[in-house]
């Protein structure tokens, strides 16, 4: 069934709009400008703003889209929060870690990765990232090519079994599987349920004004907390995929 527009399409980041860490493909950033014409757009991923930058803003500017006073940005999974204001990016609020915090925990990432055997001798780019309010260990870098990523842990299990590991020694914050390959860790209860909280407040919706597109909506997916609050969502395989479902949902709409 086409889902309906609605008055807030939010969306993840990495192998929804785009492959992991890259540019939104020109067909995912012609249909985001076509929704910004009719509703609001919501981006929300574990990445920070200079990630999102690269990866939506600038194909969006490129393509001289409009409506971009109706997008939200939330990278770190909503502990951060921008939106175009006069022409510009504005951060409308951030929640950073202390130091103390992530000290300890980059220290238990690689402790524990190492431990494991999933401390790689060759990767692209440093294997933790201090996002400020969120901890991020990327087993092969961040800048790492997503055919890597994607034969690192094609079931699932060493992230798992690293999130295991890092959360018994760090029971005060939250580590939880991110993207691919990596792990990411921050306050307790800031996962992607969190964004979507302080969107609703944001925003004065509710949460059946919203819907969702993630691929990663399964229990042990990092979309699946959005589902798990009771917003409505659209599961998709990927970019494609999700390319696919929008042009649907806007030609089944008798003003887009």
């Amino acid at each position: 069934m086409t889902a309906q527009l609605s008055p807030i399409v939010v969306f993840d980041l990495d192998d929804t709009l785009a492959p992991s860490k890259t540019r939104l493909p020109e067909a995912i950033a012609r249909v985001l400008g076509r929704l910004l014409s009719r509703t609001q757009v919501c981006i929300i991923s574990g990445g920070q703003f200079g990630q999102f930058r690269k990866q939506v803003v600038e194909p969006l500017e490129e393509l001289e889209v409009s409506g971009l006073d109706r997008l939200h940005l939330m990278p770190a999974c909503g502990t951060q929060y921008y939106r175009h204001i006069d022409g510009q990016w504005s951060r409308v609020y951030f929640e950073a870690l202390t130091d103390d915090e992530k000290q300890r925990a980059e220290a238990a990432v690689e402790r524990c990765a190492r431990r494991l055997g999933l401390w790689e001798s060759h990767t692209w780019g440093p294997p933790i990232e201090d996002r400020d309010s969120q901890i991020t260990f990327s087993a092969l870098g961040q800048e790492a090519p997503v055919k890597a990523k994607r034969s690192w842990d094609p079931t699932g299990e060493k992230k798992l079994a690293l999130r295991e590991a890092v959360a018994a020694e760090l029971p005060d914050l939250e580590v939880r599987a991110g993207g691919s390959t990596s792990v990411d860790i921050t306050r307790i209860g800031r996962d992607k349920s969190f964004g979507m909280k302080k969107l609703l407040v944001a925003t004065g919706l509710s949460k059946q004004d919203v819907l969702f597109y993630g691929d990663r909506l399964d229990i042990h997916g990092n979309d699946y907390p959005v589902k798990a609050m009771g917003i409505p969502c659209v599961a998709v395989r990927d970019w494609h995929d999700t390319v696919e479902r929008l042009e649907e949902m806007l030609s089944a709409d008798p003003v887009a």
